[in-house]
């Protein structure tokens, strides 16, 4: 039976340790690395421990599976393979056909053992004949791309106004900024960075709740912490490692595009 290395993310102890005991029974070449209860824990534990399936929760404390999933594509070292993912969910069929559509295998809560099995199946096939490195980079990447698509299984069916002004509050003055203006937004701990040309400023608001209320054609994200105006993008670097650098119109400072959003810069 294939050997291989695996790590748990489940925020639910008894369904976490009820998934263990049937790996344990129905793979038992399989070795968990560690068991975790938030997806800031998993993503850091699998950039340290480098599992080759990573089984992730998709609602956790903190950072969903799939935020988990987009830290781990950002920052897995170049040449290591890209660990398998198989994500638990408790949603409707018709998100579990968007999810199996991109060849990202799930599993229903609660987890059925006969559904185990065969997921387990699939894994060591894809274990035991895996691509070479770059290809199953790059399908890792594809996969993740389409699932955190907006318009993607994640997205709310809700339309949401598009934000015209950023009403950034310094002590008792609010400034209000243009979204216009703004070059870039970046991720900064509980607050987000507002960069213009002029200025910078902090809101309390996450990028998350963001998001949705900017224009995708206009902000592009490059980084699971940042949205940059396309029209303040001036050149992008790509390195050996597929990260792009960006230089912005009106500011000095480098910006990094991520792998996972790497497909954006490409020349015409």
């Amino acid at each position: 039976m294939t050997t291989a290395t695996c790590l748990i993310a489940e925020d639910e102890p008894l369904l976490a340790a009820s998934l263990q005991a049937d790996l344990a029974a129905l793979w038992p070449a399989l070795r968990v690395l560690a068991t975790v209860g938030d997806g800031y824990s998993a993503a850091a534990q699998a950039l340290a421990l480098r599992p080759e399936v990573c089984f992730l929760d998709i609602r956790m404390p903190g950072q969903s599976g799939l935020e988990a999933a987009q830290a781990l594509a950002e920052d897995w070292p170049e040449g290591v393979p890209f660990p398998l993912l198989v994500f638990i969910t408790a949603y409707d069929r018709y998100a579990l056909q968007a999810f199996e559509a991109q060849a990202v295998d799930y599993l229903v809560k609660p987890v059925d053992r006969a559904r185990l099995s065969a997921c387990l199946g699939r894994l060591q096939v894809r274990l035991a004949d895996r691509a070479p490195k770059a290809d199953a980079m790059q399908q890792a990447m594809q996969q993740l791309r389409a699932l955190l698509n907006p318009a993607g299984v994640m997205a709310g069916t809700t339309a949401v106004p598009r934000l015209e002004v950023i009403q950034a509050q310094v002590g008792a003055v609010v400034h209000l900024v243009p979204v216009t203006d703004v070059l870039y937004f970046e991720a900064a701990d509980k607050y987000v960075r507002v960069v213009t040309a002029e200025r910078e400023h902090l809101i309390r608001l996450s990028l998350k709740e963001l998001l949705p209320q900017l224009d995708p054609q206009v902000f592009w994200q490059v980084h699971r912490g940042t949205l940059v105006q396309a029209r303040a993008i001036s050149t992008a670097r790509r390195d050996e490692s597929g990260k792009v650098y960006l230089s912005l119109r009106g500011r000095a400072e480098t910006l990094v595009a991520s792998r996972l959003y790497a497909h954006l810069f490409k020349g015409m």
